[in-house]
């Protein structure tokens, strides 16, 4: 078969075979009276053994020695050329990745696409203060699409840049709570407490949403829940008191904790119910003398009746560091 056939048939161009030919890959078997090469049915079956080879990534160097070295074994080969595929596919999945957010931001003109190209290189900076400045930019006229910003906060350790990143997050509008969702559910614990530390500084009632989610769900990582229990008590949610008192028992945030109540106590509907909440714990709790002296500093700032009258009977307790702090307290909401 002359090489216009075996080009027509095979799909090689007849350059192509040509090239073959001269790293020595295939060799027509004859020539014709006139002295064109004339391929064998061996000669195709090579060809297309060339050609399934090179489809799995190997090099015309690494193919010739796949056929004619008797001793070559492909496993180790096969295990570089997926590591290889594998390099190769994440780094076209990144770049994809950028184009789809550089796409997301709607730039006006290239001078727009080199700006959101800084940013998503300084957020992905080794350097700490790069990555910070890039967050504090991320809300200018060409803003980061909220995916890199929730990719990033989940991400990052550094606090200062993590505030940074919560903080434009806090600006970027309404997709940030959805995308941050996906983070509670992760099974790295660190990324869940990233995830409910950026859920509780969106002010929208998506992130209140999820935040109440987090409280109440039985599967919730306790860390998570008490995150959820500050911000939702910052909000005015009256279901976070039990996890507040819970937390002040426990010394776990005891002052965010207590301050979360009093920010709720605020609302007279709530004073009583909550100092109420506090003195049953003062009469039951058993986890010993410094959670009870905690408990009655957290009656310091709750206002009304119940809670005077829960101190005044503190003030006689039989232990001395309780019933001293109730005397002071006492002494203070009288002198106002």
């Amino acid at each position: 078969m002359l090489i216009g056939d075996v080009a027509r048939r095979s799909g090689v161009s007849a350059r192509m075979l040509r090239h073959y030919e001269s790293l020595g890959l295939v060799r027509p078997t004859g020539r014709t009276g006139s002295g064109y090469r004339e391929y064998s049915g061996e000669d195709i079956r090579r060809i297309f053994h060339i050609e399934s080879l090179r489809s799995l990534g190997l090099s015309l160097r690494d193919v010739g020695r796949a056929l004619d070295d008797p001793g070559f074994a492909p496993a180790e080969l096969v295990d570089d050329l997926i590591r290889q595929t594998r390099d190769r596919i994440a780094a076209e999945t990144e770049l994809l990745t950028r184009l789809c957010r550089i796409g997301a931001a709607e730039p006006a003109g290239w001078e727009d696409v080199l700006q959101v190209v800084t940013l998503l290189q300084g957020l992905g900076s080794k350097n700490a203060a790069a990555r910070q400045r890039a967050a504090l930019s991320a809300v200018e006229a060409v803003p980061v699409p909220v995916e890199a910003l929730v990719e990033a906060v989940l991400s990052e350790r550094d606090p200062n840049v993590a505030g940074a990143l919560r903080w434009a997050l806090a600006q970027s509008g309404e997709d940030g709570p959805a995308l941050l969702a996906k983070g509670l559910g992760s099974p790295a614990a660190e990324v869940r407490k990233r995830a409910v530390q950026s859920i509780a500084e969106i002010p929208n009632g998506e992130a209140t949403a999820l935040l109440h989610d987090a409280l109440t769900n039985p599967d919730t990582d306790i860390v998570v829940r008490r995150y959820a229990a500050l911000a939702l008590g910052a909000r005015g949610a009256a279901d976070a008191v039990p996890t507040l008192i819970d937390m002040i028992v426990e010394e776990s945030n005891d002052v965010d904790a207590a301050d979360a109540l009093s920010t709720l106590a605020s609302d007279p509907a709530w004073e009583d119910r909550i100092a109420a909440g506090l003195v049953d714990r003062l009469a039951h709790d058993t986890t010993g003398p410094p959670a009870r002296r905690r408990l009655t500093q957290a009656l310091a700032d709750i206002p009304g009746g119940l809670a005077s009258r829960a101190l005044a009977d503190l003030s006689h307790d039989e232990d001395r560091a309780v019933a001293l702090t109730a005397t002071y307290i006492l002494k203070l909401r009288h002198a106002q």
